[in-house]
């Protein structure tokens, strides 16, 4: 239910303990959970039935706020190996119902408590779907969450934090989560049932991955296709990039403005491409390579974030469903002939993936490393590796 602020009162007072208040000056009362204090950022939706935990510690998802369209969040607790990130940058979660006692062979804490630990506040007893629709038809909006124990809650210093952040749009959010320096991946493979993490042993290729906000099952893939992966800054130069003679680079997700990174990525990105290094990029680090190939982006109205999207490969004419997560998109006409889509998004026909015509380099807007989400995608590993080797050997001779 939705709650117009009343002039009169500074504050109001109940059995609630926690508030959402949007610009538009809504008002949305419900239960605090996790950290307590108030946090601002863009409300977004994601549509996930699983992977709560992957999802709230992706950092492409730093200055946002997550509501959660599926209503039971919380059943399987959490545990330490689901983790995109060491730090979870997520500003805060929006939850329908209540965190249930988890039930999960693999579960250590509660949801609940694990809030509490990485400090992401929290409210629930929303109606969830009723601010997906808002969200849909008027955009993602500002918004801050107050959780406070007593019910207390001044709304005019709340909605005015609200209306005076400056939002995602312009804003740099790449620099703040990139690792502050070079490191290489612990050589883990992606999870498996029986065995968990694997250590991986063989180290054919050298990658490096240039940090933009990147999540751990990225770089576990590559444990699985044998690669040594060294972890980069997003304000490495590329002329330190290039004296690690990689065979491989990929740029990473993550979260902001495309165009606010790029002042500082784009003539990066271009030396990589001059240099004939195959590049593979994902998300942010595939506006990034659009930026770069001279186009340009543009903000979403709503974004995709969820582990359903359907995608069509316009190469073998096939459809993926894809997991996603990016509020910024490549525009269409702003490419140049060099550079060909070869992806698309079914759900509203925005570019879903791209690649040079000429040169081993190319990027897609999803998920390929599904955590969570399908594993249709996977085979843009092997592409990426396949360049990776051609390059390789022909360094080799």
């Amino acid at each position: 239910m939705t709650f117009k602020r009343k002039k009169k009162a500074s504050y109001f007072s109940n059995f609630n303990s926690a508030i959402l208040v949007l610009e538009n000056k809504s008002v949305y009362k419900g239960l605090g959970l996790g950290y307590q204090g108030d946090v601002t950022g863009e409300i977004c939706f994601n549509t996930s039935l699983t992977g709560y935990q992957e999802i709230i510690s992706d950092p492409s998802y730093a200055g946002q706020i997550i509501n959660f369209t599926f209503p039971h969040i919380g059943n399987v607790g959490t545990n330490n190996e689901d983790l995109e990130s060491n730090k979870v940058w997520t500003r805060g979660v929006i939850f329908n119902s209540e965190i249930t006692s988890p039930s999960n062979y693999r579960s250590l804490n509660n949801l609940d408590n694990w809030l509490k630990k990485n400090k992401i506040v929290g409210i629930t007893g929303l109606d969830t779907r009723s601010l997906t629709n808002f969200i849909r038809d008027k955009g993602a909006p500002k918004g801050t969450i107050a959780n406070n124990k007593n019910g207390k809650f001044n709304i005019s210093k709340l909605l005015k934090k609200t209306i005076n952040w400056p939002g995602l749009k312009g804003m740099d959010l790449a620099k703040e989560v990139t690792t502050p320096k070079t490191y290489i991946w612990n050589g883990y493979k992606t999870w498996k049932k029986i065995k968990g993490y694997e250590k991986n042993k063989n180290k054919k290729f050298k990658i490096v991955a240039i940090d933009y906000g990147i999540k751990k099952n990225i770089l576990r893939y590559f444990s699985d296709y044998d690669c040594e992966v060294r972890v980069v800054s997003c304000r490495k130069k590329s002329q330190e990039i290039l004296k690690l003679k990689p065979h491989g680079v990929f740029l990473s997700n993550g979260p902001g403005d495309p165009a606010a990174t790029g002042k500082y990525a784009i003539n990066m990105v271009k030396d990589l491409i001059k240099s004939g290094l195959p590049l593979f990029g994902i998300c942010l680090g595939h506006q990034i390579l659009a930026l770069a190939l001279n186009a340009k982006t543009r903000k979403m109205k709503l974004g995709h974030r969820g582990a359903n999207h359907p995608v069509k490969n316009l190469t073998t004419n096939k459809v993926e469903i894809t997991s996603q997560n990016h509020g910024f998109e490549v525009i269409k006409e702003s490419l140049k002939k060099d550079t060909e889509i070869t992806h698309l998004s079914l759900f509203d026909n925005s570019i879903e993936g791209i690649r040079l015509k000429n040169k081993p380099v190319f990027s897609v807007q999803y998920h390929p490393e599904a955590n969570p989400g399908p594993q249709d995608s996977k085979y843009l590993f092997n592409h990426f590796l396949k360049d990776v080797r051609k390059y390789a050997k022909k360094k080799r001779h």
